[in-house]
């Protein structure tokens, strides 16, 4: 029997995903008297099933952050476990692994080839680069620019901004760095400090929302907003027209609620300045950093051109570490590894989402994409809705608009999310952040995002 099916597939599941589904093939297919599943179907069911464990393990990383603290003997496996950055690669290896055990290792290095990292890659070099000291003092300038013309007493003000002017940011120096820069603020004047668990928990779901609904100012920005600007043709001009000043109304309210809830945590507070803590950057090795920032983010989907200017990047940073903070080099390398697991587990999945998506109207669609973003990369779902031919520019926009609505509500429903996760998380209870209590407090600003674009 074993022999029988193996000797029915293909040498590649490049050709079987090509070839298959384009014949039409039924689901069961006879040889020499023998009945088997399809191999397409059978390798996307494995797909999916791993996807939805690797799902399910996302939800339960904090059950192995508690296992770990009463074992002796397992502590380290179960505290990688207990790492969220680690659930999607994890079970990418695992698929991998059955994707060779059925065809050979070179099957699963084929499939590999097919993937595409770039983005993953990107994610990488814009955290380790947005996350050093120069580009958080430039950035930090500005906001206490604009916190000395907002008479908000305590740290109101300082909060407002970081939860609204940084997301905003996002459109123009990217959604991950964006990310970076507001993880790296509230950890640093907030989180850090004793506030309530409560406080945590709504402050991150909002920044999580604000920065997935602040890249779509621009074309370029948002990882969903990329996989079809350009075949649809969205340019600037439409970008901000349509999505833009939506979502700029959909941010300020959250960051408004934000501090009109915790109002009195934040007048209590009082004014901070850090700036003596860490000695001042000097503005030309600050221009250097995000000139460095900047070529990156031009050459975003060339990983050849940006990681070149990385690597240069690092070698200016070791000639002047003086100036330097710790590069967040593991945190970077986490996010990465959780984003390109995410890329091979989610190029199987398209034979359930296409149909979903095309089946839907555009009303539905909205509703749908942003629950549907909950459980799959945001960027993954608009590609596969670029994908269906003759979508209407009403069906387009739901269908984009209800991916960056839906960004903030799991760790995986946005490329930058795990970002905030790494960054953050060490300053949670059980240094691990709870994905369904996330989810809860997300659903406020979610639906607030979801009226600003359906409504106005």
């Amino acid at each position: 029997m074993i022999n029988c099916i193996l000797q029915g597939w293909p040498p590649s599941p490049l050709d079987v995903f090509n070839s298959k589904r384009a014949r039409g093939d039924s689901n069961l297919l006879p040889v020499d008297g023998c009945c088997f599943m399809d191999q397409v179907s059978l390798i996307e069911y494995i797909g999916a099933g791993l996807f939805s464990l690797a799902l399910l393990h996302s939800f339960s990383t904090k059950f192995f952050v508690r296992l770990a603290k009463r074992s002796s003997s397992h502590s380290g496996l179960l505290m990688m476990l207990g790492e969220v950055e680690v659930v999607f690669g994890f079970w990418a290896f695992v698929l991998l692994g059955f994707m060779s055990a059925v065809d050979g290792y070179q099957s699963a290095v084929e499939y590999l080839d097919t993937r595409n990292f770039t983005e993953p890659l990107f994610v990488f070099v814009i955290l380790v680069i947005a996350g050093t000291r120069p580009v958080l003092q430039a950035a930090q300038l500005l906001i206490d620019a604009l916190d000395r013309l907002i008479p908000f007493p305590g740290t109101t003000a300082y909060y407002f901004l970081t939860l609204s002017i940084v997301p905003i940011l996002g459109s123009f120096i990217t959604e991950p760095a964006a990310m970076t820069l507001g993880a790296i603020i509230l950890r640093d004047r907030y989180f850090t400090k004793r506030i309530p668990e409560t406080m945590r928990y709504l402050t991150i779901a909002i920044l999580l929302v604000n920065v997935s609904i602040g890249g779509v100012l621009t074309p370029y920005a948002a990882p969903p907003v990329l996989m079809v600007a350009g075949k649809w043709g969205w340019g600037l001009h439409h970008m901000l027209m349509n999505f833009g000043w939506k979502a700029v109304i959909a941010i300020f309210l959250n960051a408004l609620i934000a501090c009109l809830v915790f109002r009195k945590v934040l007048f209590s507070m009082g004014k901070q300045h850090e700036d003596h803590e860490v000695p001042r950057v000097p503005l030309v090795v600050m221009l250097i950093h995000l000139m460095a920032l900047v070529l990156v983010v031009l050459f975003s989907h060339h990983p050849a051109v940006f990681m070149g200017v990385f690597l240069l990047f690092l070698g200016f940073t070791e000639a002047y570490h003086r100036y330097q903070s710790p590069l967040m080099l593991r945190e970077g390398l986490l996010v990465a590894f959780f984003l390109a697991g995410l890329v091979v587990l989610g190029g199987l999945q398209k034979w359930w989402l296409e149909p979903i998506l095309s089946s839907m109207s555009s009303t539905v669609l909205f509703g749908g994409a942003t629950m549907l973003t909950a459980i799959t990369d945001n960027a993954a779902l608009t590609y596969l809705g670029s994908l269906v031919e003759d979508l209407s520019e009403v069906s387009k926009y739901a269908l984009v608009a209800g991916a960056v609505t839906g960004g903030g509500l799991t760790v995986i429903a946005n490329a930058p999310n795990p970002v905030s996760f790494s960054l953050l998380k060490n300053t949670f209870e059980h240094q691990s952040i709870s994905p369904l209590s996330l989810f809860l407090y997300a659903l406020t600003p979610t639906v607030i995002a979801g009226c600003c674009f359906m409504l106005l």
